[in-house]
């Protein structure tokens, strides 16, 4: 297959690019045809920048959107190739989505399965849909993973608005915090220092003090600004270039205030729904644990997920091996230990998964009952001090001028 990136337009005149592997531009031709594209222009590209392509315009939402339509349509008994082919077709022309859809419909006609031809669409399938969907071809049970993958998908994006409300109002206070001192420092304390200087008063230490730093950020702001984005993204460049940094980053998160407590919590339940819904759907254990543990996007979560993993295939029970690296609360490893003895592993995992779940819900209440009034109480205290440092020395002006 010859990869080509191309420029198509539809009957409506709307012009779409893309990219999809072809056995040659007659048959890349044929393929945007049955889209109701028409070829336009094409030059062949390398593998590496083709799936750069296929990852663009492909969300979280669409991805649910995608394997919720094929769950119902093989439900209902239409063939793989058909399915994909509607949905394709219900797709807006065009679309990331009806490429992606497209291009699966011509993989599997060659003969691949459809793991394969999914796992070629790294937009619409990552490792642990792949696993899954693998899980599902060698068991027969499709559909039920299917199941799995859009309950999978869904959680995470629950877990992610979850995230997004997390931040949202210190976001908030923090800009509103931002274009405030920015006023006052860039516009109301200058003419502040013009005012008493011509008055000729004596100021006291705190208005001394924000009209030196005023001057800083009217004479050097843009230096700044320049240099803390550029610290930004020298620190992030580093973060993913230097692995030995970025694990002792990450490990430091985990111990900051407030929020590194959430941030374990929210990766230890990305990892134990992962777990359940792979060992549910027939992985086995120790590959579900590898699949759980390449979710979690903590780097130190991750190497302590490993070790368990490798206690685990060396011998070691399950419970024992979250007991040991202190992973889990007791609880939980009580809950493990007693599903494994007992044979009822995946129920016990459903249980941890639900215990992370809700905890995550309480500690985001928490965080935010937390940091409202926190955030509240330091703009409070910041208007404050400039509001007093630069009314104080104008009252006293004004008083004296009145005698």
């Amino acid at each position: 297959m010859i990869h080509y990136q191309y420029r198509a337009v539809a009957a409506d005149g709307r012009v779409f690019q893309g990219a999809m592997p072809a056995l040659n531009e007659a048959d890349l031709q044929a393929r945007l045809q049955k889209l109701n594209l028409q070829l336009v222009r094409v030059r062949q590209v390398s593998p590496d920048r083709l799936l750069w392509w296929r990852g663009r315009g492909i969300g979280l939402r669409d991805r649910i959107d995608f394997y919720s339509q094929l769950l119902t349509l093989l439900k209902a008994g239409v063939p793989v190739v058909e399915a994909l082919a509607d949905i394709s077709a219900s797709a807006s022309p065009g679309s990331p989505l009806a490429h992606a859809a497209g291009a699966l419909v011509h993989r599997i006609e060659s003969g691949a399965p459809l793991s394969e031809a999914l796992g070629e669409q790294r937009a619409l399938c990552d490792e642990q849909t792949l696993g899954l969907l693998r899980a599902g071809e060698a068991s027969g049970n499709l559909t039920l993973v299917l199941e799995r993958i859009v309950q999978m998908l869904k959680w995470r994006d629950e877990l992610a608005a979850k995230v997004r409300k997390a931040i949202s109002y210190p976001a908030f206070v923090a800009v509103v915090v931002s274009g405030a001192v920015t006023f006052l420092m860039a516009f109301l304390v200058p003419q502040l220092v013009q005012f008493l200087q011509m008055m000729g008063q004596q100021l006291p230490w705190q208005t001394r003090l924000l009209i030196a730093a005023s001057g800083a950020f009217v004479r050097y702001g843009y230096l700044i600004c320049g240099l803390f984005i550029a610290a930004i993204f020298a620190a992030r460049a580093a973060l993913r270039r230097i692995p030995a940094l970025r694990l002792r980053w990450h490990a430091i998160v985990l111990k900051l205030p407030v929020a590194g407590p959430l941030v374990q919590k929210i990766e230890l339940a990305r990892f134990a729904s992962t777990l359940s819904l792979m060992y549910q759907a027939g992985v086995p254990l120790l590959e579900g644990m590898r699949q759980a543990e390449a979710a979690l996007t903590n780097l130190w979560l991750r190497q302590t997920v490993a070790h368990a993993r490798a206690m685990i295939a060396s011998g070691a029970g399950i419970g024992e091996a979250f007991a040991a690296i202190a992973l889990f609360p007791p609880l939980l490893v009580r809950m493990l230990r007693v599903g494994e003895r007992s044979g009822d592993l995946d129920g016990a995992l459903a249980h941890v998964t639900y215990f992370f779940n809700r905890d995550v819900d309480e500690a985001v209440a928490r965080m935010q009952a937390k940091i409202e009034p926190t955030l509240t109480l330091i703009l409070g205290l910041l208007l404050a001090w400039v509001l007093s440092a630069v009314l104080g020395p104008v009252y006293e002006a004004v008083g004296r001028v009145s005698r």
